[in-house]
């Protein structure tokens, strides 16, 4: 137990930029204000178990230490595509498999839920933010036309006698719906011992938390009908909190409460049938000698980051200067937004933005941005890069219509100006508008210690009387032919 801690509070130190991270998302981003209650969930867990675990006898176990170096590979993956949840994943992780190479596969097995509950630290949930937002709008409106409340829905917004209404990413209700899940788990472990039950109580958990936010938007809107927008917003703060919290939790165990199964004295770790295990017996028996364990994990540790930062050190070439180039049948014109728009590219070697016309009085508007590596504070699809900047005057609306090779999306200004954004990330041979895909090249990239530049390219038009904004985007993406190489020109690649 004092090489486990010694161990643990030395992956703490080597990691300490990301743990310190993490723990700043849970202290600081109320989606993640539930995980300062799990490192006490798995001590009170861990403490549960420890008069049965006092009866085994711990080993050393060389595949813990395969399991090690996933995990330290994982978390280096993640530190090349600038990824902090990949990142926070493999810290965790390595804590785990720690526990399993100093310990051994039958402690292990005991410790197994607290293990597995570990992956409720790392903070997740941000990419459904979008799909949840659509989903309670879908449910407000249906329930106010069904209270017999006029309204239109448009996207994420909801247009009603008493105002226009938006769900907005605080609404879309992640942060309960996250809790949810990481208490469902909980419950469904210590109450339950059948897995169908188990089963059925998870699903409830995720389900409760959706409909509920559903119906709090709804009635944040019918109330407002007759008291008014801000006494309703205000009222929303109050009740949506807390209280909400405490009321979809006790909805939760009254639906599972009659379907417990598992009695309150009953053992969570069962030594004989630990100890009998012939698989186990057969695992536990692939041991490695101590020395030899701590002195490979310290080398992978030192390895993984070493060639991290390395590939840190990687900046392709990028031009000095870089302009927007003339494009067949269209010509520049001033930028001069109905409602100020402007992407945010943090870190980027050149910016550009500008706006283009052609002959029929379709105007397009271009940001194009030019990285010479991707890291942490350079990363061309980061959270709140883009078409849509935090904070500002723009919300996101919906999904646009298909654009090839990129990812569309509707914003709206104010409640008033509609613009069609288009994005697509480009390095080496890729072209995409999915995320992911510009992470996983990164990544390739990394591994094989190359200097690629990333470009990010934004089309978007506003929406005006006789012009259609994808109609737009299309006419100029015919005029460049084909993006890619066309970013690349910019680039001065080409």
């Amino acid at each position: 137990m004092i090489a486990l801690g010694t161990v643990a509070a030395l992956l703490v130190l080597a990691f300490g930029r990301d743990w310190a991270g993490m723990a700043g998302q849970w202290w600081n981003s109320s989606t993640y204000n539930h995980i300062l209650f799990v490192p006490p969930v798995i001590g009170w867990l861990v403490h549960q178990r420890w008069p049965q675990l006092r009866r085994l006898t711990p080993s050393t176990w060389w595949p813990g230490l395969a399991l090690f170096g996933a995990a330290l590979l994982l978390w280096v993956l993640g530190s090349f595509g600038a990824v902090a949840l990949v990142r926070q994943a493999g810290i965790v992780a390595m804590l785990g498999a720690a526990v399993l190479a100093l310990l051994g596969p039958r402690v292990g097995a005991g410790l197994a839920f607290p293990l597995a509950y570990m992956v409720f630290l790392v903070p997740f949930g941000d990419e459904l933010v979008p799909p949840l937002q659509l989903v309670t709008a879908k449910l407000a409106i249906a329930l106010v036309h069904l209270s017999q409340v006029p309204a239109a829905i448009n996207g994420v917004f909801i247009d009603t006698p008493a105002g226009l209404f938006e769900v907005a990413e605080a609404c879309s209700g992640i942060e309960f719906l996250i809790a949810m899940v990481a208490f469902g788990a909980l419950a469904g472990h210590v109450c339950f011992r059948s897995w169908p039950r188990r089963a059925g109580f998870m699903l409830i958990a995720v389900a409760v938390p959706v409909l509920a936010n559903g119906v709090r938007a709804w009635g944040t809107i019918y109330i407002a009908q007759f008291k008014g927008a801000a006494y309703a917003g205000g009222f929303d703060h109050i009740v949506y909190g807390w209280i909400f919290f405490a009321v979809v939790i006790a909805l939760v165990i009254a639906a599972g409460w009659p379907f417990f199964d598992r009695a309150s004295d009953a053992p969570l770790v069962d030594v004989p049938k630990l100890r009998s295990s012939p698989a186990l017996g057969r695992l536990a028996a692939q041991t490695i000698r101590m020395p030899v364990l701590l002195a490979a994990m310290a080398a992978l540790v030192i390895a993984g980051q070493g060639w991290v930062f390395a590939a840190n050190r990687l900046d392709a070439p990028v031009p000095r200067q870089i302009d927007l180039p003339q494009v067949p049948g269209w010509h520049r014109v001033d930028y001069r937004p109905a409602l100020w728009w402007e992407p945010r590219a943090s870190g980027a070697d050149h910016r550009l933005l500008g706006r283009y016309a052609d002959d029929r009085g379709n105007t397009v508007d271009v940001f194009y941005a030019l990285y010479s590596s991707q890291s942490e504070g350079r990363k061309a699809g980061g959270f709140g890069e883009g078409a849509l900047t935090p904070n500002t005057a723009w919300a996101w609306r919906a999904p646009g219509p298909g654009a090839a090779h990129g990812k569309s999306d509707v914003l709206l200004g104010r409640g008033a100006v509609e613009r069609l954004a288009e994005t697509y990330y480009r390095t080496g041979a890729l072209l995409t508008g999915s995320n992911a895909r510009l992470k996983l090249a990164n990544i390739a990239g990394r591994l094989a210690l190359r200097k690629e530049p990333t470009m990010l390219l934004i089309l978007s038009a506003e929406r005006q009387p006789g012009h259609d904004p994808a109609r737009a985007t299309a006419a100029f993406r015919a005029a460049t032919g084909p993006l890619g190489p066309w970013m690349d020109r910019i680039a001065g690649l080409r």
